[in-house]
C-alpha cells in the first residue's frame, strides 16, 4: 500500500477528539503525519504545530475544522498542492470544495477514520 503523507489541520492532543484518533490511525497504517492546530503539542511521535510551514509531497489534506476557521487555511491548503481534501463530518465546505476542484484537488466528503479502518484510505 503506497504511504500517504496527510496533513491533520485541527489536530488536538485531547483523546477524546476525532482528530486525536485520526493521527494515531494514520500513523499506524504507515502514513507520515503533519500536524497543525490552535495549540502545540504531542500526539505520542507526531508533533503539533500552529504554523503554516511549506511542506513538500502532501498526498492528503484532512480537515478537522469548521468552515469558517477553515478560511485562514485557504492559501496555504493550495501551496500543497494536494491531491485531495477531506471533509471530515462537520467539516463540509462549498466555497473550498469548490476553490479545490478549480485548482485539481478532489474534495471528498468522508471521514478518514472510516477510510482507514475500510482500507479505502
Amino acid at each position: 500500500m503506497k504511504k500517504k503523507k496527510t496533513l491533520v489541520l485541527g489536530a488536538s492532543e485531547n483523546p477524546s477528539r476525532y482528530s486525536y484518533l485520526a493521527i494515531n490511525k494514520l500513523r499506524a497504517n504507515g502514513h507520515p503525519v503533519v500536524a497543525i492546530g490552535k495549540k502545540a503539542g504531542k500526539v505520542n511521535d507526531t508533533t503539533i504545530t500552529t504554523l503554516q510551514e511549506p511542506e513538500e509531497d502532501i498526498d492528503t489534506v484532512t480537515l478537522y475544522l469548521n468552515e469558517q476557521n477553515q478560511k485562514q487555511y485557504y492559501d496555504y491548503i493550495l501551496s500543497l498542492h494536494p491531491k485531495r481534501i477531506i471533509f471530515n463530518p462537520g467539516t463540509e465546505n462549498e466555497e473550498l470544495s469548490a476553490i479545490a476542484a478549480e485548482n485539481g484537488i478532489q474534495p471528498m466528503e468522508a471521514c478518514t477514520l472510516v477510510l482507514l479502518g475500510t482500507g479505502q484510505y
